[in-house]
C-alpha cells in the first residue's frame, strides 16, 4: 500500500511560480515511477508530468513543457512539480499518482493505482 500526500498549492498571479510536493510512504518509493495529473472543474483528469524511479527520465504534457519541471528526492520519499510562468488555464486540482512500477506507465489515469488527495492551484489573471 502506498500513501501519497500533496502540498504546496495556493493562489498565484499569472506569470508566477509554485512548487508542489508529494510525500510518499513506503520503503520502495525509489522503485516507483511517479506522475502528476490535474483536473479543472468540469473537465477530465489530465496528465501533466512523470518521472521514472531513479529520476533518469522525465515526461511532460505539451501544454506544460518548458514551464513545469518534475523531479524527485528519493532520500525524502518526495516528488516535486516546479511550475513557472503559470497561466490561468493551469488552474486545477493537482494530484500525484503512481502505478507502483519502476517504469513510466503512460498518460492515462487508468494506469495508476495510487492517488493523493490533491492540492488546489489557482492562477489569477
Amino acid at each position: 500500500q502506498v500513501q501519497l500526500i500533496e502540498s504546496g498549492g495556493g493562489l498565484v498571479q499569472a506569470g508566477g511560480s509554485l512548487r508542489l510536493s508529494c510525500a510518499a510512504s513506503g520503503r520502495t518509493f525509489s522503485t516507483y515511477a511517479m506522475a502528476w495529473f490535474r483536473q479543472a472543474p468540469g473537465k477530465e483528469r489530465d496528465f501533466v508530468a512523470a518521472i521514472t524511479g531513479n529520476g533518469g527520465r522525465t515526461y511532460a504534457a505539451a501544454s506544460v513543457k518548458g514551464r513545469f519541471t518534475i523531479s524527485r528526492d528519493n532520500s525524502r520519499n518526495t516528488v516535486y512539480l516546479q511550475m513557472n510562468s503559470l497561466k490561468p488555464e493551469d488552474t486545477a486540482v493537482y494530484y500525484c499518482a503512481t502505478a507502483g512500477k519502476n517504469w513510466y506507465t503512460g498518460p492515462t489515469t487508468d494506469a495508476y493505482s495510487y492517488w493523493g488527495q490533491g492540492t488546489q492551484v489557482t492562477v489569477s489573471s
